[in-house]
Parts: structure tokens; C-alpha cells; sequence
């Protein structure tokens, strides 16, 4: 039951102020007595109409509330200031508290006198709640934000203004928050790149891409650098609209300078191994060719004493050939360990070839070595050098033999491998051929089995090996596409695989090329030898004056340029590594002026300019007959282009 005050003519107001529930809604007489009472008000609080009309209105504040008197003063504001409005905590019948959002204002007659005050209360507790669950939230990040000091975490409005400053940001850069705040964020940055628009170009960026991440120098409130990881994320409303940047900095110049310090360690370490390999390297070539040119020496001088007395000086002779071809067999070996030999890959039959091997193999061997072949019916072809590979199975071979020195099986077994992506980091993904040599020796522990690649080392004993047999084959296997795998276990064996790329099906074969019968390959030519080495240009010409031809000299390409203009020469036979104008460079210079001279190069290394790769080649060292087999097929090829060009008129299809 709902009471009104009186003298109330019309029940309307009454019914719509009873209707309503989510607002307390009552009358106060002039001393803060309770006069009327709403639905809304019954919910909130608890009273009844007739427990509560006639109550003063004090009774809904806390004790210490009615203590401090602020029920007579909400009355008193209203009166005398037409409205109180305040929040806070209220009481309900049962003794509860609510926090309650609170409006009194007063009632008056038409000629101003005090009827009493209309009072409307609403429970804000659930808001009230929301807000400070809001504000603790904010309160617990402000406070998480502001004591990280080993990050600057900061926000920057939609210009770059910073507008708040943490600890770490402090500890950073050095400016107290009082002193930045309000400052534009480019301060921080170098003055070039303040002048290449970093600092503008990072928000864009930022706004544009969502993010904005970089690393670069900044600068300290005094002056100093430090180097930094910065990050910038925009911050936006509900609505996607851009209310600024958050950015967060981090302080990497330890981190930068011990990276740099551990990359110069590791740098003088790797040189430290470098020079060291490049000792052992030296040590190793140099004990061996002295131990050749000892040989070489020692038999030519007794050559030379005992020629004048007319004594026999083959066995001499041949002793220092010996010693030559061994040494030439060294550099080839140091050079497939180099990865610089010139192979001519191609595909080859691996199954025919051990079995074309096979006599050698076991001459080489001896007969207290037993060889087992295990090979599928049917293999794919490898793409490799076949003489080349015929070495390296040779000194797998071998190796295993003196691995077994009271003698015991071989055997040699090959299978097709297809390697996926990311299977083996020493080969990329396709199909190989493994070729494998497996013992049943001594095998190696695995301090030996970790050195067994290295150049010269040698487990055979002083003057048993050179130590270049296995690095060869590893570097064969590695310029063929491949790789070398190695397996050993102390008395029980050791297993060397040679992993070689299976041949494209559209690899052929390389087939000699036919010569035509042509006229006048008997008659000597006329042929200029180019070489910056006195002793062996002397020799070369001496062995082409031998062969009956004529020869001319020349120490440097220019020299041989001079003496082409000025007779006719049929044929040119120069060094590569020249000083000034290299044997290649001249061959270029010696066909754009002389077009179809052939030149041949002879070349102690490998490698030569792709363009050069085409001409005839010779490498050192020679011996004569090979010098006059280059020789003979450049003149049948110059005779055959000349055939040609005789026999096709200028002019006709």
C-alpha cells in the first residue's frame, strides 16, 4: 500500500511513481521524516510501507554516516542549494550495505515555502563493482608497467607526444617523468635519422602495417648511445579509430657486445684452425716432395757424373721418372682434395665398372684379399668421372687390404638411395648411388675416426701413405654432387661409402670425337710457346723441337702478341698463370686478332674462366707424347675448319 501526501488531487503521478522498481522513489517531510514509499524502494531496502512511513530517513545511512551528520546535511544542501546529489553506502532493513547513487531535492509550496524533499535513490552496486574491478585492473597494469626496469614501456599519442613514462624508461634513457612527458619521442633517435624521418616513418608504419619492429641506435637524456630493440603497436578503440602507440624498448648493448666479442673469438679460433690446417698442410706436401726431389735430385746428379764416363744411366734416369710421376700423382690427389681437379662427369655403369676393375683389383690386392661383390640386379647410372672414380674405389680398396694385414674379405656393395629434403645436411634431396668398401680389419676408434678425412693423416706408419687417399675421395665425392660417409668400430671393420648423384635420363655419354683423313698432318708447323718460367719454356720447346717443328719464345703474353704480328705462326702453346695478361686473356686477345689461330693452354691448376674451358688443354706436368697428341688434334682440327671452309663458296645455303 502505497501512502501519498495529502491535499493530492489526482492519483496519476501516484500510480506512475508506484510502478516503478529500479529507482527508490519517496517523500521526506521538511525534518527528514519518510512520508511515502514506491515499489522501488521496497526492493531495495526491504521496508514495507508500514514499517518505514514515519521513520526518519537517517535510519539508511551507516553509523558513521548518521555520526558525522551528513543525513541533516543532505537535507540543509538541498534546501539551500535546491539539489543534493552524492553515491555512497547505504543500509538496508536486513543490515546489508548497497552503494546507492543518491538525488534529494527539495519541495515547495507557490510561495516558496517547504513542503518537504522528493529523495531518489538507485543501487549502483553492480557498476560500482564493474568500476573498481576496472580501476584495480588498471591500477594492478599501471603498477606492473611502472616497476619493469629492464624494458621502457611507455605511450605516445597519435603524434609521438609521450604521455606516460615507466621505470625501466627511466633507467634507460635517463629522463625522469616529469622531464619527457609532454615531449615529442623523436628526441630519442640520432640526429640523421631524425633527419631521414625514422622516427615519423616508424608510426606510419606502425598504423599502416599494425606493427613496427627495429633495432638502431638511440640516444640518452646525456648524450650517450645505447643500442636498442624497439617495438611500436597503436593502440584504437572499439571503433578502430588510432588513440596513439604503445612502445616498448629494450636495452641490447651488452647483449650486442658480447655477441660482437663472441663472434671475434670464434672468428680467431676458426683462423687459429685455418692456420693450423694450413700448417699440417705444408708440413705434409713439404715432407713428401722433398722426400721426391731428393730422389729426383740424387739420380740426375749420378745421371750426370757417370754419363761422362759412358756408363749405363737408365736405371737413373728411371728412378727420377719415378719419383716425377709420383709427385704429379700427389698434386692430382691435393687437388681432388681441393675440390679443383677437372673431372668430366658423365654416367657411368658402376656395376660395369668394378667388374671391368676386377683384374686390377686383385693384382693390386694380392691373393690374400678375397673380394665379394653385392650389386641389385638392375642400378641407375651415377653421374661422376669414371677414371676418377676407378681411383677412388683403387684407394678405398687399398686401404681396407692394409686395415686386414694378415689378409681377409673385401667387400664392395652399391644400392640406389633416395635422400628426402632435410634428411642429410651434406646432400641435397634426390636419388644417389651408394657405393660402399667394407673390411673386416681393425677398424678405428673414434678420436682416428673423426681425423680419418684430414689431408696427410695416416694411421700406415712413416712412408706407408701419403695421407691424402681419403680426403681425395671425399673431395672427389663432393665435387661429383655427392658425399663420403664413413662407419668404423675397433676390431671389427671399417665401411667408407662414396654417395654419388644418380645420372639424368637425359645424360649421354661423351664420345670421342671422329677425325677426317686429312692432308698434311705429317708436315711441321710453325708454333710460339708462351711461358713466364724460363726453365719450363725451355723444356716445352725443346720436346716441340723434338717433334720437328719450329719454335719461337716468348716470357709474357705481350711479347707473344708482338712476334704473331709479325710472321705467321700455325700454332700458339701457352701457360695460364702468367703475370699481366694470364694464357686465357691472350688466347681471347690472340682470336680477336687472329681469328682461327689455335691455342692450347697448359695450366698447373685446375680451374680455368668458363669461356676458356672449350680450348684444348694440357696440364702439368707432361710428358712429350702427350704434348704431341694435344698438338696432332689441333692440327687435324685446324685442317678439318680449313676443309670446310674451302669446300662451302661464300655466299651459298
Amino acid at each position: 500500500m502505497i501512502s501519498a501526501a495529502p491535499g493530492r488531487p489526482d492519483n496519476r503521478f501516484e500510480l506512475l511513481v508506484q510502478s516503478i522498481t529500479d529507482y527508490a522513489v519517496y517523500m521526506l517531510d521538511p525534518t527528514g521524516i519518510v512520508v511515502s514509499w514506491n515499489a522501488g524502494a521496497r526492493r531495495f531496502k526491504g521496508y514495507e510501507a508500514d514499517e518505514i512511513i514515519g521513520q526518519h530517513f537517517s535510519r539508511f545511512y551507516t553509523a558513521e554516516d548518521q555520526a558525522s551528520g551528513v543525513p541533516a546535511l543532505a537535507l540543509y544542501t538541498a534546501d539551500h542549494d535546491g539539489r543534493f546529489e552524492a553515491e555512497g553506502w547505504r543500509v538496508r532493513k536486513d543490515d546489508t550495505h548497497f552503494w546507492a547513487s543518491v538525488v534529494i531535492d527539495p519541495i515547495r509550496d507557490p510561495q516558496g515555502q517547504l513542503l518537504g524533499f522528493a529523495k531518489i535513490t538507485r543501487d549502483m552496486s553492480e557498476q560500482r563493482a564493474a568500476r573498481e574491478a576496472l580501476r584495480h585492473s588498471e591500477e594492478r597494469f599501471r603498477l606492473l608497467v611502472e616497476s619493469v626496469t629492464d624494458y621502457a614501456i611507455y605511450i605516445l599519442d597519435p603524434i609521438g607526444t609521450v604521455t606516460s613514462w615507466n621505470r625501466g624508461a627511466e633507467r634507460f634513457k635517463g629522463y625522469r617523468a616529469d622531464e619527457i612527458v609532454g615531449q615529442n619521442f623523436a628526441r630519442f633517435y640520432s640526429e640523421e635519422d631524425r633527419i631521414a624521418g625514422l622516427p615519423s616513418r616508424a608510426l606510419h608504419t606502425a598504423e599502416t602495417e599494425g606493427r613496427f619492429e627495429a633495432e638502431g641506435w638511440r640516444i640518452r637524456k646525456d648524450g650517450t648511445r645505447f643500442w636498442a630493440n624497439v617495438v611500436i603497436d597503436p593502440i584504437r578503440d572499439s571503433d578502430g579509430q588510432l588513440l596513439g602507440f604503445a612502445k616498448i624498448t629494450r636495452d641490447l648493448t651488452e647483449r650486442r657486445e658480447s655477441q660482437r666479442a663472441l663472434d671475434e673469438a670464434r672468428d680467431a679460433i676458426v683462423q687459429t684452425q685455418k692456420m693450423d690446417a694450413i700448417g699440417k698442410l705444408t708440413g705434409g706436401v713439404a715432407h713428401d716432395f722433398n722426400n721426391l726431389l731428393a730422389v729426383i735430385v740424387g739420380s740426375l746428379d749420378l745421371a750426370r757424373q757417370r754419363m761422362g764416363s759412358g756408363a749405363d744411366i737408365s736405371r737413373y734416369l728411371d728412378n727420377a721418372m719415378a719419383a716425377a710421376e709420383r709427385g704429379a700423382t700427389l698434386t692430382q690427389r691435393m687437388l681432388a682434395f681441393a675440390r679443383k681437379q677437372e673431372l668430366k662427369l658423365q654416367s657411368v655403369d658402376c656395376i660395369g665398372l668394378v667388374r671391368d676393375m676386377a683384374d686390377l683389383l686383385q693384382t693390386t690386392l694380392g691373393s690374400g684379399i678375397a673380394i665379394e661383390t653385392r650389386f641389385p640386379i638392375a642400378l641407375a647410372a651415377a653421374h661422376a668421372d669414371p677414371a676418377q672414380l676407378e681411383l677412388a674405389l683403387l684407394n678405398l680398396a687399398v686401404n681396407a687390404r692394409d686395415a686386414m694385414p694378415g689378409g681377409g674379405l673385401i667387400i664392395v656393395e652399391a644400392a640406389e638411395i633416395t635422400v628426402d629434403s632435410g634428411e642429410r645436411p651434406d646432400l641435397a634431396p634426390g636419388a644417389y648411388i651408394r657405393l660402399a668398401v667394407t673390411d673386416a680389419g681393425e677398424g678405428m676408434d673414434e678420436a682416428t675416426l673423426q681425423r680419418a678425412r684430414e689431408p696427410f693423416f695416416t694411421t700406415k706408419g712413416v712412408g706407408k701413405g701419403t695421407g691424402l687417399g681419403l680426403s681425395m675421395v671425399h673431395g672427389f665425392a663432393q665435387q661429383c654432387g655427392g658425399s663420403l660417409t664413413l662407419s668404423s668400430e675397433v676390431g671389427v671393420g671399417t665401411s667408407v661409402a662414396l654417395w654419388l648423384p644418380v645420372a639424368s635420363a637425359d645424360a649421354v655419354e661423351a664420345a670421342p670425337a671422329r677425325s677426317e683423313a686429312v692432308d698434311g698432318l705429317d708436315t711441321p708447323m710453325v708454333i710460339l710457346a708462351v711461358d713466364d718460367d724460363d726453365l719450363v719454356l725451355m723444356n716445352t720447346a725443346g720436346m716441340l723441337e723434338d717433334l720437328g717443328h719450329t719454335v719461337f719464345q716468348a716470357s709474357n703474353a705481350v711479347d707473344a702478341l708482338r712476334l704473331l704480328e709479325q710472321g705467321a705462326v700455325d700454332l700458339v702453346v701457352t701457360d695460364h698463370a702468367m703475370p699481366g695478361m694470364t694464357g686465357a686473356q691472350l688466347a681471347d686477345a690472340i682470336e680477336a686478332c687472329f681469328p682461327g689461330l689455335p691455342v692450347i693452354i697448359i695450366t698447373g691448376f685446375a680451374e680455368l674462366p668458363p669461356h676458356a674451358s672449350a680450348r684444348p688443354r694440357l696440364d702439368k706436368p707432361f710428358k712429350q707424347a702427350e704434348l704431341a697428341r694435344i698438338v696432332q688434334a689441333s692440327r687435324v682440327s685446324r685442317a678439318a675448319d680449313r676443309v670446310i671452309h674451302a669446300t662451302v663458296a661464300p655466299g651459298s645455303d
